[in-house]
């Protein structure tokens, strides 16, 4: 007989999944909730048809691959809406990103193409009891970070947090510091935060690492992973920390729940904005100016007079080489390096 090939999607990367065995069963739907480790057969692919592997890697999946994912919400904006709870009773349901958050898309941009299709095959069990990613979340002391931080927003998805967040921990490490970098909100991806340690960081972090799928999730369940995701910050003892805190505050995922937790230590606020004129709505929606705006906004001259009109605050084209000498004055004022 024919052993079952799995292909796990980087929510798992935090589990034990690739290494342990494990059953598939499957489960009444009373009993399904987000986070849980399900299996999905693929039935339909697309021009998008990769999985994102727990080492970072992308794969290409082919019709009848197995693929181990977590249940979870999605709202994303420019691509693609959906959850566990709409899929349907014929178990018929998607990848919704390439990490492997499963459930159906209610919603898609004309922008992105089909997502993968899955067939629900199973729970992962063990025991006789669901695998879910709260458990393997070990049990942290809560601790209140002691460095300085620099806390990235933006207007919306792809409108240059990450980018930003590169340079960022680059012009830190130049100047000698032990840098942590982590991603508050949004849907799990490892890419993000893989990103801020190709760039330098000593230590990178993200909601998954405290058992969260993506942070669209009640206000309370948020705010045990945000503490937990600061206790395991913490106990890395970094010189600052940059923090990327997601979108609008309208949006449902959390951002205003954690750039309310990082206020206190708050010294350097970038805005990375997709239009000018978007900074006006995320900045009275967190109620705080930015000392910094930049992102796809800033791409041009004109864009950065444009902002430069609309908020009293810097803005810069950080890809721009010879913006770099007045982002590092920026840094050392703010941080009092």
């Amino acid at each position: 007989m024919c052993e079952t090939k799995y292909t796990f999607g980087s929510l798992t990367r935090i589990s034990d999944l690739a290494e342990t065995p494990f059953d598939v069963e499957l489960l009444s739907r009373d009993a399904w909730a987000t986070g849980d480790y399900v299996v999905g057969e693929v039935t339909q692919t697309s021009p998008n048809r990769k999985i994102e592997l727990t080492t970072g890697r992308m794969i290409e999946v082919s019709i009848g691959d197995w693929i181990v994912g977590a249940f979870g919400f999605r709202a994303a904006t420019l691509e693609s809406v959906g959850n566990w709870q709409a899929i349907p009773y014929d178990g018929q349901m998607h990848a919704m990103t390439a990490a492997g958050l499963i459930g159906t898309v209610t919603s898609r941009s004309s922008f992105v193409g089909e997502p993968i299709h899955l067939l629900y095959r199973g729970h992962v069990k063990r025991g006789g009891e669901k695998v879910v990613m709260q458990d393997f979340v070990g049990p942290i002391t809560p601790a209140k970070l002691q460095c300085p931080i620099v806390l990235l927003i933006g207007t919306s998805m792809s409108s240059g947090k990450t980018t930003s967040a590169k340079i960022i921990i680059r012009r830190l490490k130049k100047m000698g510091l032990r840098v942590a970098g982590a991603k508050f909100t949004g849907a799990g991806r490892y890419r993000d935060i893989l990103s801020m340690s190709d760039a330098g960081a000593d230590a990178v972090f993200d909601f998954v690492d405290t058992g969260l799928p993506s942070t669209i999730c009640e206000e309370d369940v948020y705010q045990r992973a945000f503490d937990t995701l600061v206790g395991r910050i913490a106990q890395t003892h970094p010189d600052v920390l940059v923090a990327e805190a997601g979108a609008s505050p309208i949006e449902p995922y959390n951002g205003q729940v954690a750039a309310s937790g990082l206020s206190q230590g708050r010294r350097l606020t970038v805005l990375c904005a997709s239009d000018p004129y978007s900074v006006i709505g995320v900045t009275k929606g967190f109620g705080f100016q930015p000392d910094l705006v930049t992102g796809v906004c800033t791409s041009t001259s004109a864009g950065v007079q444009v902002v430069r009109g609309l908020v009293n605050a810097y803005a810069l084209n950080l890809t721009n080489p010879h913006t770099l000498e007045d982002l590092d004055r920026l840094l050392k004022d703010k941080l009092e390096i």
